[in-house]
């Protein structure tokens, strides 16, 4: 829906979309431009603009159109415009619009395309075995009716058991052996185990049961456990080989904390927060409640009631400085416990995020800044041009976002009802009536001029008259205490400087003495604020600019108040915002300074492209080029030590310009965005012409923390056999540090950086590494060169470990289809692959090259929506329910809570999964194959005419209940390895990863066991009974008893584990089993004597004979099974059951053990690296510069 009326008087609508993408923060919807300043609701029938928008797509992030008046005027239309179908709206009374998408073809019907379905590997392997035993059916079938008509054609008379057709025609031989085929089918069809796929589907929703229920996965901070959103895959998280994991928010917390900031190439360390950041820890929920921690407070802010002015006026010293900056004390504490906290509600809004502590120098040099020196910012004066750039960053950190500002007192209400709702209700008639008029007429009025006569005006007249289009704006409107103290602060400003006495101030000396003369900050009472941000790093940056009192108070359509010390409040007219996208890798607002009245652009991105952008020497006069120069060399400098220390980076850069320059852009951006063909790219394009030219004002590093456990789960499936490639768009620096941090490498490993800016010299790259990779040669002393920088390895470890670090870049090479296999013959040399400055694209198509060429089973786990490609392409998914909304969660397979959870969810229920399925299915082959082979021979002595030996209810009735619970227990509950010794022996893994427990040969070995045991099963009886005069039912009760007796027996044998639960149901199902045949013997009697199943049970349990063949048959049957599970597990022991020995050891013992067995894999590990890898031979020529930029680094081996 289209929004034209809003009851908010900005025109602006808060909706949440968490049925759409799991996000709860609040977002904005703006009023067509041109319709927000409508007074009443509007009426429909009075609509006389046309609407023309872009063919129904499932596209939730773009919508293009326009608005077309009846004088031509053209308005655009994008997503902020538009009111999704699944949105709820809040703190909005009314909203009044157009339809232009309905039912089915609404963006919330076209995204529900149902569930993606993935087939298990086991799933198809399965499929193919089926196949196999069709074509077993259609051989025992041919084999029934071509035995059927030799036998007939061996009379030469007609058989007296031949019934004639009517007319006392006979049926020939050949005709005969066709119907016999077809009556194998029916008779055989048992041998499909149709039934397998439903027990599958039971066995897997029992492992679904169990996983969800483990304790382990619980996350105490976030109340949330794992969520099992596909029931069909378990199995494959067992047989996992290649892990793709994203970094932010997946690796780390995701919770952005602002570390360090450089300003005109000066650097603040904010060592102070720093101490704050090592000593702190995350207080409980509980204690969080009660505490101040509101979301985006810092406790400085806070209104200063009940306190003497003498106390305040103190100079700051340290224990101030931690008052000030909203550690926890008491000022904080007392202050806070009167409001509601929001930071429950509100994502990226905990304590460690929001409370940063200023840093001294730099807060002294705020003492400075005043209106007047800000005025003087012009002049020559180092000072002033230093307070300048500060002034510029800090208000930069505050308006180039789209947070959305809110007061705690204000929760996220469902709308009431519009006056909408009380109008009476019209009848279906007059509705189509008054469709038809909408229709045919057209009003003249036009709520926009034309756009030809505004651009003949002048060009401030021009920027003043036209709109222009605003991506996310606006906040809840403040409560009155918020207005007031907006009100005090608008007497700070240049026109009212006389600040009244009555108010009260705080005047902060930093870093000098009770007596010092340095100019002050002034506190006012300040509201408690609530910063709704869509990520983390914005809501970093809005905190760290409060801390130092820049706070942004509120942002409506048309403008942003920033409350600035030494400025007053200062009202920022909002023109427009390019938002962030993953092209230009920035964003940037367009304002109208409040001070300067000069149109400015406010930018901050990646300083991959940002250093691009700023100003060359020749655009800048004499007196400032030098100066901005080394302003950029400092700042570069502070960039890479940001990035060493693992620190998340970004620039922030400024453009002011003139109103006719603004209105040239202006007139160009908007044609894009009135026109649908091309869209994105005019708009791209707009944007790109504007954000050039830029004055560098410095830089920030924003720390995001590991998650806990992440080094010893990436050490344990590495042991696993998994290789772990990290995808993330960070720099390289950042990436490779963090790498180091959570062990994905190791100080030890040889890293090569793949950098090229062209495809032949990143072959010619590659192709030189694997060369050095492949030559064998003994030794490689340390200094010597591989390419051209040097490489030396360890001189204690006979073998070798490489990691690839490759960037965005170089990825769009690689990613061509001549060098793809090159490429990954080069990552299958190494243990760790990290791809930095990856786009989303890229992600999925790396996912997809492995998984296709190698065949590799692949994991891909992330949290954000950047990730959500990536993990619908893998063969398992997994979603991290991070900070960034539920995209990745609502795209996933598996959800957890922490990254750490995989260790336990591959290692152990992955394991378990797949060894309990595979033996379950294979069980299910054996089954069905040696219960129909029984009646496969019995037709050698009954002519192949299709006759059972056992009564129809009994045929059914024993796969469907007889034998139908204890496999689905067997593949619910059997535990070959106990959860604990499987966590700490990841090598384990390895058993499930390769497949070894249903290979092809054990499903042919199965399937040949299983024919051996029918033949025991039915031979054993037959040679009883051999000469007799038994029946044909009391034959085929005797064998279906002993089959009874070798199927359920046969999975004793199998089991690794039995519990009580397992021999209730095996027990309970032989008495099933006898009670159901003594009651259907004692009922059931037909009229044909011959042929009756009266009594037949109850004459067999008075027999010994019965008992004894049962036995008989039993114990042959399955000695020459047991005899090799017996020489298996003394003679040649595998893997898993060495480890299952381990259980029945005392703890001290099994301690002892496992360090025997980790020594012993490290010793073979250390043996099979040198047998195979060898060293580097050093690789002679280098590349030139004009050739390649491509270079093999090894970073730097010591983590951070």
């Amino acid at each position: 829906m289209v929004l034209l009326y809003s009851s908010d008087l900005n025109g602006i609508c808060y909706i949440e979309t968490a049925s759409l993408d799991g996000e709860t923060n609040l977002k904005q919807r703006q009023v067509v431009r041109g319709y927000s300043e409508q007074v009443s609701e509007i009426d429909p029938e009075k609509f006389s603009s046309r609407i023309e928008c872009e063919s129904p797509n499932n596209d939730l992030g773009h919508f293009r159109g326009f608005v077309e008046h009846s004088n031509k005027d053209r308005v655009g239309l994008i997503k902020e415009n538009l009111l999704l179908r699944g949105c709820t709206v809040r703190n909005t009374e009314a909203v009044v619009g157009i339809v232009v998408y309905a039912g089915h073809e609404t963006k919330a019907m076209l995204n529900n395309t149902g569930p993606h379905y993935k087939r298990s590997k086991l799933e198809r392997k399965v499929n193919t075995d089926i196949l196999w035993c069709v074509l077993l059916l259609i051989l025992m079938c041919l084999t029934g009716a071509i035995g059927h008509g030799i036998w007939l054609s061996r009379y030469s008379e007609v058989p007296f058991f031949t019934i004639p057709e009517p007319g006392r025609k006979l049926i020939p031989p050949a005709l005969a052996a066709f119907n016999v085929f077809w009556t194998m089918i029916i008779l055989l069809q048992v041998l499909i185990p149709i039934s397998l796929y439903v027990s599958i589907e039971i066995v897997k929703l029992g492992q679904i049961y169990l996983i969800q229920n483990d304790i382990d996965f619980y996350h105490e901070t976030t109340d949330s456990t794992i969520q099992c959103r596909a029931l069909n895959i378990a199995e494959d998280l067992g047989q996992i080989q290649y892990i793709f994991s994203d970094k932010t928010g997946t690796l780390t917390e995701n919770k952005m904390v602002f570390r360090r900031c450089s300003i005109a190439g000066q650097e603040y360390c904010h060592e102070e927060n720093a101490k704050r950041l090592e000593s702190y820890q995350e207080v409980d929920s509980e204690d969080e409640d009660s505490a101040d921690h509101q979301c985006g407070s810092s406790m400085h802010m806070s209104k200063w009631q009940g306190h003497d002015c003498r106390a305040v006026n103190e100079p700051l010293n340290r224990k101030s400085l931690s008052l000030l900056s909203g550690s926890h004390s008491a000022l904080g504490r007392e202050d806070g416990g009167r409001d509601a906290p929001c930071s429950g509600h509100v994502a990226f809004s905990s304590p460690i995020e929001t409370d940063v502590v200023p840093d001294t120098q730099l807060l002294k040099k705020f003492s400075q800044i005043s209106s007047h020196s800000y005025d003087q910012s012009e002049a020559s004066s180092k000072l002033s041009l230093e307070t300048m750039y500060i002034t510029d960053f800090f208000l930069a950190l505050a308006i180039c976002n789209t947070v959305v500002v809110s007061v705690p007192s204000q929760p996220h209400q469902k709308m009431r009802l519009s006056s909408l709702g009380r109008m009476p209700i019209k009848s279906l008639e007059e509705i189509r009536q008054m469709f038809q008029r909408l229709s045919v007429r057209r009003l003249s009025s036009s709520p926009l001029p034309s756009v030809k006569e505004s651009s003949s005006e002048s060009p401030s007249s021009f920027v003043s008259k036209l709109s222009v289009f605003r991506m996310k704006m606006a906040s809840p409107a403040l409560d009155e205490a918020a207005q007031r103290a907006a009100e005090l602060h608008n007497m700070d400003s240049p026109e009212n400087s006389q600040v009244p006495q009555e108010l009260d101030m705080v005047n902060v000396a930093v870093g000098c003495e009770h007596n010092s003369a340095t100019s002050s900050i002034e506190l006012s009472p300040l509201p408690k604020l609530c910063y709704e941000a869509e990520s983390p790093d914005e809501a970093a940056l809005v905190h760290a600019a409060r801390a130092y009192r820049c706070i942004l108070q509120s942002r409506t359509p048309d403008q942003v108040t920033v409350d600035f010390p030494g400025l007053g409040s200062l009202k920022f007219q909002l023109l427009h915002i390019l938002p962030f996208d993953s092209v230009r890798k920035r964003m940037s607002v367009v304002v109208r300074h409040p001070v300067s009245n000069k149109v400015v652009v406010y930018t901050k991105g990646a300083d991959s492209v940002m250093m691009d952008l700023l100003r060359t020497a020749s655009e800048v006069d004499t007196n400032n080029s030098e100066m901005e120069q080394k302003i950029k060399e400092r700042t570069q400098k502070h960039l890479d030590d940001y990035a060493r220390r693992g620190l998340r980076t970004l620039c922030i850069a400024k453009k002011a310009m003139s109103d006719a320059e603004y209105a040239e852009w202006l007139n160009h951006h908007f044609s894009a965005e009135t026109s649908i063909d091309n869209r994105e790219e005019l708009l791209l394009e707009s944007a790109i012409r504007l954000e050039t030219e830029l004055t560098l004002l410095g830089a920030t590093g924003i720390e995001d923390r590991l998650q806990e456990g992440v080094s010893d789960t990436i050490q344990a499936l590495r042991k696993a056999g998994i290789k772990i490639w990290m995808l993330t768009g960070d720099k390289r620096e950042t990436a490779v540090n963090i790498a180091y941090a959570c062990k994905l490498l190791e100080p030890d490993d040889i890293i090569f950086t793949l950098e090229s800016q062209n495809k032949d010299a990143c072959a010619s790259m590659m192709s030189k590494i694997l060369e050095g990779i492949q030559k064998n040669a003994s030794k490689k002393q340390p200094g010597q060169k591989l390419g051209n920088v040097s490489a030396s390895l360890s001189t204690q470890s006979p073998g070798f470990s490489a990691g690839l670090v490759i960037d965005g870049w170089t990825l769009e090479h690689v990613l061509h289809d001549s060098l793809q296999n090159v490429f990954l013959e080069l990552t299958e040399k190494c243990r760790a692959v990290v791809c930095c400055r990856a786009t989303p694209l890229q992600k999925s198509v790396l996912v997809r090259l492995v998984r296709s060429k190698l065949k590799a089973m692949t994991l891909a786990v992330g949290d954000g929506a950047n990730d959500v490609s990536m993990i619908q392409v893998a063969d398992t998914g997994v979603g991290i329910s991070g900070q960034e909304g539920m995209q990745a969660v609502m795209a996933s397979d598996f959800a957890v809570c922490q990254f750490r959870h995989l260790k336990k969810l591959l290692l152990v229920h992955g394991h378990w999964c797949y060894t309990r399925l595979t033996n379950m299915v294979l069980y299910f082959f054996y089954k069905n194959v040696a219960y129909v082979n029984l009646l496969f021979w019995y037709q050698f002595f009954c002519g192949f005419s299709g006759t059972s030996m056992t009564d129809y209810w009994i045929l059914i009735l024993f796969n469907l209940l007889f034998t139908s619970v204890p496999p689905i227990i067997y593949g619910v509950l059997d535990k070959d390895v106990s959860a604990e010794v499987l966590l700490q022996l990841p090598q384990l893994y390895m058993m499930s990863q390769k497949s070894l427990a249903y290979l092809p040969s054990t499903f042919w070995i199965t399937l040949l066991d299983a024919f051996y045991q029918s033949i025991v099963c039915f031979f054993v009886p037959y040679f009883t009974y051999y000469g007799s005069d038994i029946d044909i039912f009391s034959f085929g009760n005797l064998i279906n008893t002993a089959a009874l007796f070798i199927i359920l027996f046969h999975l004793l044998i199998e089991c690794k584990s039995v519990t009580w639960i397992h021999t209730v149901v095996v027990v309970g199902s032989i008495l099933f089993y006898f009670v159901f045949t003594l009651a259907f013997g004692a009922t059931c009697k037909t009229h044909n004597p011959s042929s009756n199943p009266y009594w037949i049970m109850e004459q067999h349990m008075t027999d010994p004979v019965f008992y004894l063949v049962c036995l008989l048959t039993t114990c042959v049957a399955l000695l020459p099974r047991y005899l090799l599970r017996v020489l298996q597990g003394t003679l040649f022991p595998s893997q898993v059951l060495r480890a299952k020995h381990l259980d029945r050891l005392t703890p001290k013992e099994q301690r002892e053990a496992i360090k025997r067995w980790r020594d012993d894999c490290v010793v073979n590990c250390r043996v099979e690296l040198h047998a195979t890898s060898g060293s580097f031979s050093s690789v002679t020529g280098a590349v030139s510069e004009e050739e390649s930029v491509a270079s093999v680094l090894p970073t730097s081996k010591t983590p951070l």
